[in-house]
């Protein structure tokens, strides 16, 4: 494809550095991702999971060539395009007294006991959350995927606050029960974005407009 559009010389391969939160990274990024990289044949992606305030910063500073991150974190030094809403959920056993609610606040169930995240963006968001209310949430145990919590939940653990997309295809195999979580933190509206000031090679804005537009 015309020399890897002037970036990929024949036999030399170039990498693309992709930073994205959670959300995007286990749901909708990489659905998006597969078909390019699929069609760009030398061509790697290196993709790293961060918080949205801290993906501002490594594009803007050259640390990351596009990112997906929620909106709230840009700032002038990025060029942005919508990428993607993104909704949190809690998901509990169909027994869970959540089960019937239509929707739950974070500060409703503080005194639940939780199954999280051994570690990543999305769990350091929801744990921002819970300092912010001075909520010292209770987690029976952290693991490292969100299938593996959506497991966890179907068997009555605890309950688990995950993304909307990802507790409703879980709920086809794990039984599990999924209410929204209402907090306008828990609503994010993701975009995809690189640096405004910075030349960016034709390979780099290619994905870019193509996740924008995919």
């Amino acid at each position: 494809m015309r020399g890897e559009l002037g970036l990929v010389a024949k036999g030399i391969r170039a990498t693309i550095r992709i930073v994205a939160n959670t959300a995007a990274v286990v749901d909708t990024l990489p659905t998006r991702l597969s078909p390019w990289l699929a069609a760009h044949s030398k061509v790697d992606v290196e993709l790293r999971e961060r918080q949205s305030h801290e993906i501002a910063r490594s594009v803007a500073a050259g640390f990351a060539d596009i990112s997906v991150l929620s909106d709230t974190a840009t700032n002038e030094e990025l060029l942005l395009k919508p990428f993607a809403v993104s909704k949190l959920a809690v998901v509990s056993a169909q027994a869970h007294w959540l089960a019937t609610a239509k929707e739950v606040r974070f500060a409703q169930i503080g005194e639940e006991y939780f199954v999280g995240l051994e570690r990543g963006a999305l769990q350091d968001h929801i744990d921002a959350q819970a300092n912010r209310l001075a909520i010292k949430l209770r987690y029976r145990i952290r693991l490292r995927t969100l299938e593996s919590i959506c497991s966890a939940e179907g068997a009555g653990v605890g309950i688990a606050i995950v993304p909307g997309t990802v507790a409703r295809r879980c709920t086809r195999t794990s039984g599990l029960s999924v209410t929204p979580l209402a907090d306008t933190w828990a609503r994010r509206h993701l975009s995809v974005c690189i640096a405004a000031s910075r030349g960016v090679p034709p390979i780099v804005k290619d994905l870019f407009d193509h996740l924008a537009r995919a």
